[in-house]
């Protein structure tokens, strides 16, 4: 089964978006001889596996030169203003990366979680924070696509995956993490729908989302996952939070006051809201892990050129 999820490169897929980043990225990079040539210097710093297929490397260079044409050259000015990219994730979205892992089936890329993990580690050379947050915005994809119903997949799913609609993934608590004993939001049944009162902390996207997949108790030791739209009354947030770095993506406390959440919008089965959180982190956290790799690699690269330079 582990070999079957890391060795899944659809190949006609790459091919179409080799083609299409070459019509758009690749010809920029290719107009700039200096970022060309610190690219082919700094690739060599990620993941260089023998046993990485050509499609899986294709992947990566990809998603590097992506990286070093869209993200790199404003992602200072972007954390400096906190600025979250939209326009740039939406071209990120055109090369797929919107729904990595989301079943073509649904219209996602259908690849593995290691063609996942080269894309984040190489988008997060040129901004660790924009990578982080499609990356979380993967994983909400995903737990539609794994999980929701058809209806809720029909209705969000087209959008998500265009980043015409953002997510957030909403699980954490002011007095509690991945601890569902501790959680306090909760979800009362009121007949075709429920009443979400509580609120989540340190929730990237948030404000800026147009859903929200959100762990509440739907019972005493139930925990249920349901998908909060950004117009539904009663849903708030906090002052974006002051960060050291990450600035690109805000973080705020997302509050849930009286928010009546159809059960339509229930993702999975009521009470496996655990279950479906859990299983949407274990992939978040490799992503997460390559995209602090990316990161330390492109820092490595920069002091690196600058030591080449700096005179006593």
């Amino acid at each position: 089964k582990t070999k079957n999820i890391f060795n899944k490169a659809s190949i006609p897929f790459v091919r179409m978006l080799s083609t299409r980043f070459i019509q758009r990225g690749s010809l920029k990079l290719k107009q700039n001889n200096s970022l060309l040539q610190s690219a082919k210097r700094s690739i060599s710093l990620l993941v260089n596996d023998h046993n990485l297929n050509e499609d899986q490397k294709m992947i990566q260079s990809m998603a590097y030169d992506f990286a070093k044409v869209e993200f790199e050259p404003y992602a200072s000015e972007w954390d400096k203003k906190k600025h979250f990219p939209m326009d740039q994730y939406k071209k990120a979205a055109e090369l797929g990366f919107a729904g990595i892992y989301v079943s073509e089936e649904k219209g996602g890329c259908g690849l593995g979680r290691l063609e996942a993990s080269l894309i984040f580690e190489a988008l997060s050379t040129g901004c660790v924070g924009s990578s982080a947050y499609i990356s979380i915005h993967n994983m909400c994809a995903w737990m539609l696509d794994k999980y929701a119903s058809e209806e809720l997949q029909e209705k969000w799913l087209p959008s998500m995956l265009t980043f015409d609609t953002f997510s957030s993934y909403c699980l954490t608590e002011p007095d509690s993490g991945s601890d569902a004993q501790s959680m306090k939001s909760f979800a009362k049944d009121n007949g075709d729908h429920f009443i979400l009162n509580g609120s989540k902390a340190f929730i990237s996207g948030a404000g800026s989302s147009d859903v929200y997949v959100v762990m509440c108790k739907t019972g005493e030791k139930e925990v249920s996952c349901l998908l909060v739209e950004k117009d539904m009354e009663g849903l708030s947030f906090g002052a974006n939070e002051h960060k050291m770095g990450w600035n690109v993506q805000p973080t705020r406390i997302v509050s849930f006051d009286d928010v009546k959440v159809p059960k339509s919008n229930l993702i999975g089965e009521r009470g496996k809201g655990f279950k479906i959180a859990l299983s949407g982190l274990d992939g978040g956290r490799l992503n997460i892990a390559s995209c602090s790799l990316g990161g330390a690699a492109a820092s490595l690269e920069h002091a690196k050129e600058y030591i080449k330079t700096r005179k006593q």
